[in-house]
């Protein structure tokens, strides 16, 4: 049997995106016939070693981390260190492949280091905020030492792959590496599977018309600029899904602008409820300063929104201009207002898109991005 290693700091039910997208691959490669192992962070209430869906899952403790949702500098830092013992373990015991390896920093020098040691492949997989992130005061390609890190992570990696054209546009940016090299694949998606409810069975009311946007409460995703875009639509309702540092913000400017009956913060919520909101939306708002890549974007694609996005960011890969959405400047808050006024006015163009995005988000089925990796080797 063939095997894979996985080094990830961060694998569900810790992290985001990247930590999704790397489970999504190793379930994949184990129902195409692979071992997969899984090296990744331990919190308390997790069990150091698990089975997850064929997944051999190994969890280390490192220094700082206390919760499953927050993961501190000194928790990134040590990462690499505190699991480097049990790395060289796995692959002293098995016959890898290869390695693939999430995240530039924290996760990258680890990878390096045993794919080197053991003359194992290596394949590093950009995800975004890893390498740049305009909204973070240590954003990694801000500083000197990071930029040199991730510089020499990727050199020394076999294969680079990035989730995006603009995750590979900063790094040619920003990072002494030959972006040339960088294969763009996007990240997989599984479809969710949920019972559609009626809008009152959720407190959605029957014959409004609803925006809504689902992501962490944080700066990045751009609510702050989306409450005053909602002050100038009189007539238009808001859903937020998820919580974040940002949300009693977000609630007082809601309250200020006196929009806040116009506004639903529903906080976290199960995936199930999460559906049967995106289903009885009207539009789907991504307002984000910036996106590595907007695995929200492909959950709105699943139940056929017509989406309104910002235009920076690896979302512009998902989105094509009046196919399945309409990409607008951030901050322009007329361009924004416009772009929802046009959606709303023309019921043929959302028909259109619906359809396009249930099409289209059949390219992302794990197996296929899983299939797409082993074709690079």
């Amino acid at each position: 049997m063939k095997q894979i290693l996985i080094i990830n700091y961060e694998y569900p039910p810790l992290g985001g995106g990247g930590g999704v997208a790397s489970k999504k691959l190793a379930e994949a490669w184990c129902k195409m016939g692979y071992k997969v192992d899984c090296i990744t962070t331990w919190v308390l209430g997790l069990d150091k070693f698990e089975v997850m869906n064929g997944v051999n899952v190994y969890r280390v403790p490192v220094v700082g981390r206390r919760t499953k949702s927050t993961a501190g500098m000194l928790s990134l830092i040590t990462f690499p260190l505190c699991a480097y013992k049990l790395a060289k373990q796995l692959c002293s015991n098995n016959h890898y492949e290869f390695v693939n390896t999430h995240f530039a920093v924290p996760t990258g020098p680890l990878g390096v280091w045993v794919s080197k040691k053991y003359k194992i492949r290596n394949i590093l997989s950009l995800h975004g905020g890893d390498i740049y992130d305009p909204t973070k005061k240590f954003s990694p390609h801000r500083w000197f030492l990071f930029r040199k890190c991730i510089s020499w992570v990727l050199n020394k990696s076999d294969i680079v792959i990035a989730q995006s054209n603009n995750t590979k546009d900063n790094v040619a940016s920003y990072y002494r590496y030959d972006s040339s090299k960088i294969k763009i694949i996007p990240l997989p998606y599984e479809k969710i599977n949920f019972t559609p409810v009626k809008r009152q069975e959720i407190g959605m009311e029957k014959g409004d018309i609803y925006l809504i946007s689902v992501g962490r409460l944080v700066r990045r995703k751009g609510y702050d600029f989306l409450l005053d875009v909602i002050f100038d639509l009189p007539d238009i309702k808001l859903v937020i899904i998820g919580n974040g540092p940002e949300m009693e913000n977000l609630k007082i400017k809601a309250a200020r602008l006196n929009i806040k009956d116009r506004v639903k913060f529903v906080g976290n919520i199960s995936e199930e409820r999460k559906f049967q909101y995106l289903y009885n939306a009207d539009i789907y708002i991504l307002s984000s300063v910036h996106e590595g890549f907007g695995i929200v974007i492909q959950e709105a694609m699943q139940v056929g929104l017509p989406i309104v996005s910002t235009n920076f960011g690896g979302q512009v890969d998902l989105i094509k201009e009046k196919e399945n959405g309409l990409l607008v400047k951030y901050g322009d808050k007329v361009m924004m207002i416009n772009a929802i006024k046009q959606l709303i006015l023309n019921e043929e163009m959302r028909k259109a898109m619906r359809i396009h995005n249930i099409n289209k988000i059949e390219e992302y089925r794990s197996e296929n991005i899983a299939e797409r990796y082993l074709k690079i080797l």
